[in-house]
Order: structure tokens, then C-alpha cells, then sequence
């Protein structure tokens, strides 16, 4: 137990050195899907469509694989808070390694063979859907070095080292980049390859990021102790069991908050072409903006599972509800800056005047649930790392699923608001998922000694 009294400027600082990495790192990650993007768009409207059609379905395997494998954070962070000896860390990571190899595999086989089997019936022109299968076939081989990079970035934070993320995620970024022109476009030697030379592209940068985290690992003088492939050693407890334990839950979660938003402009499109780019436009801007308190919760999710690991209550709590505080006061900042400029905003994506005015319109609606939307993320990350996951999937479930959906889909087409109404759906499922999980974690750590706070 630590005695000394936790201090809220130094927690501050030490959460938002991890963080802050972390923030940087999840822009780049979002980079690569513009860059996909951008670069498919000057191929010609069939090649955009097939990169965007199959880039939706990419990212619900990659949310999914990427929320199991998080589990190993909170995992490591309380065996550090524990002091458990740096072999037995290890001999953990390779148990987890090996799942996560296999679970890439599994990826693999899933986006090689699924897609094929209702591609068809989402009212794509043929050979549209030939060349979103095409790249969907080719970013799929990315499957396995994905899921051991997450096992390993994921065990870094756990371990309170967030720089190399940052520093995988850049490189990620610039591969991707150059991998989009060299086979998209057919530069030099390369072969012109569309739509499908942008799944190799991803693919590729997969691999690079995967073989980027294991150098760190292996030459960082904090993580190389920690590096779990000396040896095989023998591991006590069951990994793949708890990590299936905590990890379901959490990959479950965020395919729930991903379907609200994805169900949403599903629904959006029967509004037609303006509320559409509007709608996208808004999103975006939040999407940016929420990289910040996502950052925030998972570098919470290590602080709070060192703490807990190490039966510091005090911090425990310090470090769950400064994060919130802060999640907060970020979002009320960019709230702020949606509130006052959203013309602006909306005019660095379009010209359109239809388009920017709807478009300025969604986005004070988002500047509203950007509160929301924070807080629910940085309160579920300190319950993770508390290990606590799966009462927070039943929430957001039902706060994305059984409310927030539900109430846009009705206000829009029953009670007639339109567009706005989905807008509204948004905004509840958010508030209640916020309310929830924070109160959630209030009665996680109510019981715990009370913090005593030195400025």
C-alpha cells in the first residue's frame, strides 16, 4: 500500500505524458484511412466506392480483434502495480502473442471468405463489389501481423510506455502512404493494382507497425526486461481465458458504439445525397475531436490497473475521476470551437452551400455530445482497468442499441423531424452510455477510502 498522498497536478502530468503519445498515435491510425481515401478518389468514383464499401466492413473486424486484444493493458498494468517479476510478465505476453497470431489468422480466413457471401446484395454494381472483394482479400492478409502489433502496443501501455506507439503509429502512417502510391497507381515496378493495391498498401503497414513494436520491445531499455521472446518460460495463470474474459466485452462495446454511428448513416441516406455529406461532414469533425478523451481512456485503463494492481485505492480513484474531469473540459473546449465557427469548420470540407449549411447545423448537435461522448470513454477505461467490462457492455449496449438507435429512427420517421431527428438518437444513446458507465464507476470505488487530495 502506498501511503503517500496522491497529488492532482502530478497525476495530471503522468496521465497525460502517457496519453498524449497515445492521442497522437490514434490520428495517425485515423490518417491512413483518409490517405485511402484520398488517394482512391483520384482513381475514379468505382474504385472510391469499392475502397469505402469495403473499408467499412475491414473496420468491424478491426474493432472487433483490436477490443479483444486491448484486455491485455489492464492485464499487464495490474501484474506492474502487483510487482510481479518481469519474467512472469513476459511468459503472460507469450501466451498472448500466440492467441493473438492465431486470432489474426482467424481475421484472415473471416474477411478471405465472408465478404463474398452478401457483397452482392448490397446493390453495388458488379464489378464495384468485385473490387471491394478484391480489396478486402488483400488487406485481410494484414489480419495476423494486426492482431500480435495490438498485443504488443497493448502491453506497452500497460507497462506506462506510450512514446513507441506514437512512434509506430507515424511510421504506420508513412508506409501506408507510400504503399497507396506505389501499387494503387502502378509507380516504377509496381504493378497497377486500384483499389486492391490499397488493402496491400494496409496490409503492409500492418506488418511494418507489427515488426516496429517487437524492435521497441527488444532494444527500449524500459520494455527490453519485459520482452517475451527469450525464452519460453512457464505461465501460471490462464492468459487466453482471461483475456477472452475481459477482452470480449470490450471489442463488444465498441462494435455497439460503432453500429449506432454506422446504423445512423445507414439510415441517413434515405434523406438523399445532401443530408448524407452533411451528416459525414459533422461526423468527422467529432470523430477528429474524439481521438482526444479516447486517448484519455486508455491510457486510463493503464494508470487505473497499476494503481488497483498495487491496492492503491487513493490513486485508483485520483486517476479514474481526473480523467473524466479532464475527458470533460477538452470536450467543452472543442464543443466551444463547434459552437462559435461551424460554418467555418464545415467549409474546410465543402463549397456546397446546401451541404455547409446542414452540415453547420449537425454540428452544434455534435458539439452537445462531444461531453457525452468523452466522458463515456474515459469512465470506461478506468472501469477496464479495473477489470471491470462486462456490466459496461451491457450498458452501452443498451444505451446504443435499445435507446439511442430506436429514438433516432422514430423521431426521424415517425414524428417527422427529418435528418435531425437521427441526430437526437445520437445524443441519447451517448448520454445515457455517459451516465451509466460513470455511475458505474462511482459505485466501483464508493467503497474505497475516501481520496485526500494535496494541491
Amino acid at each position: 500500500m502506498v501511503n503517500r498522498q496522491p497529488s492532482r497536478a502530478q497525476e495530471a502530468r503522468e496521465l497525460l505524458n502517457l496519453a498524449g503519445p497515445i492521442i497522437g498515435a490514434q490520428l495517425a491510425f485515423m490518417g491512413m484511412g483518409v490517405a485511402d481515401t484520398l488517394m482512391a478518389g483520384r482513381l475514379g468514383a468505382q474504385d472510391l466506392a469499392a475502397v469505402a464499401v469495403g473499408a467499412n466492413i475491414w473496420m468491424v473486424a478491426f474493432v472487433f480483434f483490436m477490443g479483444v486484444c486491448l484486455a491485455i493493458s489492464p492485464m499487464v498494468a495490474q501484474r506492474l502495480g502487483a510487482r510481479a517479476a518481469p519474467e512472469q510478465i513476459a511468459a503472460m505476453l507469450q501466451r498472448a502473442l500466440v492467441f493473438g497470431a492465431l486470432f489474426g489468422l482467424a481475421w484472415w480466413l473471416a474477411l478471405s471468405i465472408v465478404p463474398a457471401l452478401f457483397i452482392h446484395e448490397l446493390g453495388l454494381r458488379p464489378e464495384t463489389a468485385e473490387l471491394a472483394l478484391r480489396y478486402l482479400r488483400a488487406a485481410a492478409w494484414g489480419g495476423p501481423a494486426f492482431c500480435v502489433g495490438f498485443v504488443l502496443r497493448y502491453a506497452m501501455e500497460g507497462l506506462g510506455s506510450s512514446r513507441p506507439v506514437l512512434i509506430t503509429g507515424l511510421l504506420g502512417l508513412v508506409v501506408n502512404v507510400i504503399g497507396d502510391y506505389l501499387l494503387m497507381f502502378g509507380v516504377g515496378p509496381f504493378p497497377d493494382l486500384g483499389a486492391e493495391g490499397c488493402g496491400y498498401a494496409s496490409a503492409f503497414a500492418g506488418l511494418v507497425m507489427a515488426l516496429s513494436f517487437a524492435w521497441q520491445f527488444a532494444h527500449r531499455s524500459d520494455l527490453r526486461v519485459f520482452q517475451p521472446w527469450r525464452a519460453w518460460q512457464a505461465a501460471n495463470e490462464k492468459v487466453i481465458s482471461e483475456m477472452l474474459r475481459l477482452g470480449l466485452p470490450i471489442a463488444l462495446i465498441w462494435l455497439a458504439e460503432v453500429g449506432l454511428f454506422a446504423g445512423v448513416g445507414l439510415l441517413m441516406a434515405g434523406f438523399g445525397d445532401v443530408p448524407v455529406a452533411a451528416h459525414q461532414i459533422a461526423i468527422n469533425v467529432a470523430a477528429v475531436a474524439f481521438m482526444v478523451p479516447m486517448g484519455l481512456g486508455l491510457a486510463t485503463t493503464a494508470r487505473v490497473g497499476r494503481f488497483a494492481g498495487a491496492g492503491d485505492w487513493r490513486r485508483v480513484q485520483l486517476s479514474g475521476w481526473l480523467a473524466v474531469t479532464m475527458s470533460m473540459g477538452f470536450a467543452a473546449c472543442s464543443a466551444l470551437l463547434m459552437w462559435l465557427a461551424p460554418a467555418w469548420i464545415v467549409g474546410l470540407y465543402t463549397d456546397d452551400q446546401r451541404v455547409l449549411e446542414l452540415g453547420a447545423h449537425f454540428l452544434l448537435w455534435a458539439a452537445v455530445f462531444q461531453l457525452f461522448d468523452g466522458t463515456q470513454a474515459t469512465a470506461s477505461g478506468a472501469l477496464r482497468g479495473l477489470k471491470d467490462t462486462r456490466m459496461p457492455m451491457f450498458i452501452t449496449m443498451l444505451a446504443y442499441w435499445g435507446i439511442g438507435l430506436p429514438l433516432g429512427a422514430y423521431a426521424a420517421f415517425s414524428m417527422g423531424v427529418g435528418p435531425l431527428g437521427l441526430w437526437w438518437g445520437l445524443l441519447a444513446g451517448l448520454l445515457c452510455a455517459s451516465l451509466g458507465l460513470n455511475l458505474r464507476w462511482w459505485r466501483a470505488t464508493r467503497r474505497t477510502p475516501a481520496v485526500s487530495i494535496s494541491a
